[in-house]
């Protein structure tokens, strides 16, 4: 049986407040499979911020387990949370998340410092990443010298230098007009069909539904975990 790249299980998040507890998460269950590609929706303070936030491993559930790639990490420390995310995880930003005063060969560079890589190693991945995403003339350009859907795809190359199994990417085409924000999805797609399984908040239905599934969260619980195909059938009877 395929170990899953996320296994959520009865996960509850709540942070005290001077009026006591206050609930963000409450009996939320997920398991993703390899390769899958999945969409987050859900208003403003439905827990999805929160959710993405643990399954990135940038904060801890209350209660309740959660496994990535076959390690539970509800009860890591820190120092093992980040040996975590930095082989495992790529993150994507809305804001682009680029060091202004830096080039963009050393912005996509920047992860494997951390992992310890020597310099020659993180250029030569790092520039063949930036030349895959269409950027390999800019390697020494400054993100303010290049356009915003350009800074995303430095952001995309910088999440894929080491290599992640997964990518969570949160509001990725918030910042972009339409064009360019289809043209981020249809880098997204790509990189989901060579089996790197994808993670995506958005409010936007249209981004939502470049993923294979949708996950609608309402008051901390997921009321919704739809197949993109199912979907797109039921809405195809409604309108006949």
């Amino acid at each position: 049986m395929t170990t899953p790249i996320i296994l959520v299980h009865d996960l509850h998040k709540q942070y005290e407040t001077a009026l006591g507890p206050f609930p963000v998460l409450k009996e939320v269950n997920l398991r993703m499979d390899p390769g899958d590609y999945i969409a987050i929706m859900g208003p403003s303070g439905s827990g999805k911020s929160t959710f993405m936030n643990i399954l990135g491993c940038l904060d801890q559930p209350t209660s309740g387990d959660y496994t990535l790639n076959g390690q539970h990490v509800a009860r890591m420390d820190k120092s093992a949370l980040a040996k975590v995310r930095n082989h495992t995880i790529g993150f994507v930003f809305q804001g682009f998340n680029l060091l202004s005063r830096t080039s963009l060969l050393d912005n996509v560079a920047l992860p494997l410092v951390y992992a310890g890589v020597d310099k020659q190693t993180r250029h030569a991945r790092a520039k063949r990443l930036l030349e895959r995403v269409g950027l390999g003339q800019y390697l020494q350009s400054l993100p303010n010298q290049i356009s915003g859907g350009q800074q995303q795809r430095v952001a995309i190359a910088r999440a894929l230098v080491n290599e992640p199994r997964l990518i969570l990417a949160d509001e990725p085409t918030g910042n972009l007009d339409s064009k360019t924000s289809q043209e981020i999805m249809a880098l997204f797609d790509e990189l989901n069909q060579e089996g790197i399984s994808i993670v995506l908040v958005t409010h936007e239905t249209d981004i939502a539904e470049h993923a294979k599934r949708q996950i609608h969260f309402l008051d901390g619980r997921i009321v919704e975990d739809t197949a993109i195909e199912n979907l797109r059938n039921k809405n195809s009877m409604e309108a006949a």
